[in-house]
């Protein structure tokens, strides 16, 4: 049994029906098709679990990964087999991982991020279970002459690495439910992975790298914030440090009111959904509408139904 990937298509790769004899050569398998080459050993003895979710965008691919405790080398003679020119980053969700590459080591906890270069030997250290967000992309889509100063280097939640794993955790999301919509974003994906990765080699970003770190940070307040019905223009200005008509620059004709009453009507889809017994009204309000009638005229106006229209016509299908 050999484990096979379309690296252009959805997938989903696990071990759970493998004989626990196979289980971990099987597993390699797994890691090489969907990433490089690598080299691979277990650490514990007994059954060994792992499962690969993955979802590509054009020529990002996102892959989560759940597995027991295990370390993984990228050596000189798997480098020299293929021409698989990829810049990588591991977004810590479970457990703790470590990256080493080009003589520095970085420990990622939850919500850390750290880069790699497959053209260059690196070792992965996960010494108990975890669950990692992989987000791989071909080194000339980023257009980066030399990565070595932005490898296994710690972004950490307050820096521009946190944000991008947010964001990606996110898109992974999304991607999953609609490809048209991930594709959407792509260009806004690779604009913060340019950031993050300016971040992490010391440099100044890029103008197109900073805007859409900038813009992220805003969406991200937004997303945190979005039941709090007195939010608006001046406030997000303020919280995230930046002018109104930055703001105005970021978002366009749209505007962020507009942006940030989308986000409470594609909240509220999600919550109508998953919470079938929960009051419309109640939604309304947690999702920072003022009114019921208001909640209903702005739900209507971008959907074309009502919200209790909406919930009937999903549960009926």
């Amino acid at each position: 049994m050999s484990a096979a990937l379309d690296r252009r298509a959805y997938a989903e790769l696990t071990t759970s029906t493998v004989p626990t004899p196979e289980a971990f050569a099987y597993w390699r398998e797994m890691i090489c098709a969907t990433f490089v080459r690598l080299a691979a050993e277990p650490l514990t003895a007994g059954r060994f679990s792992g499962r690969i979710e993955h979802v590509p965008i054009g020529d990002l691919e996102l892959s989560a990964v759940v597995a027991g405790s295990q370390h993984v080398r990228r050596t000189r003679s798997l480098i020299a087999q293929g021409n698989e020119e990829y810049l990588l980053a591991s977004i810590q969700q479970r457990g703790i991982g470590r990256v080493e590459q080009d003589g520095r080591a970085a420990t990622l906890s939850p919500g850390d991020l750290a880069f790699y270069d497959s053209t260059r030997p690196y070792t992965l250290h996960f010494d108990n279970p975890f669950h990692q967000l992989v987000v791989q992309i071909p080194k000339r889509d980023l257009m980066l002459r030399d990565t070595r100063l932005l490898t296994a280097r710690t972004l950490g939640q307050g820096t521009a690495g946190g944000v991008v794993a947010t964001f990606f955790m996110s898109l992974f999301g999304v991607a999953k439910g609609s490809r048209e919509q991930s594709g959407v974003l792509l260009p806004h994906a690779i604009g913060l992975l340019s950031a993050a990765a300016s971040f992490a080699g010391r440099v100044e970003p890029g103008p197109d790298a900073a805007e859409a770190l900038a813009r992220e940070r805003v969406l991200a307040f937004l997303r945190r914030n979005l039941a709090d019905p007195r939010l608006d223009a001046a406030t997000v200005a303020k919280a995230c440090h930046a002018s109104r008509r930055t703001l105005y620059r970021m978002f366009g004709d749209e505007g962020v009111a507009a942006r940030l009453r989308r986000m409470r009507i594609e909240h509220a889809q999600v919550m109508l959904l998953h919470e079938p017994e929960r009051p419309v009204a109640s939604v309304g309000f947690a999702c920072g509408f003022e009114s019921e009638s208001g909640f209903h005229r702005a739900f209507r106006t971008a959907a074309g139904m009502t919200p209790g229209e909406y919930r009937k016509a999903w549960h009926s299908r």
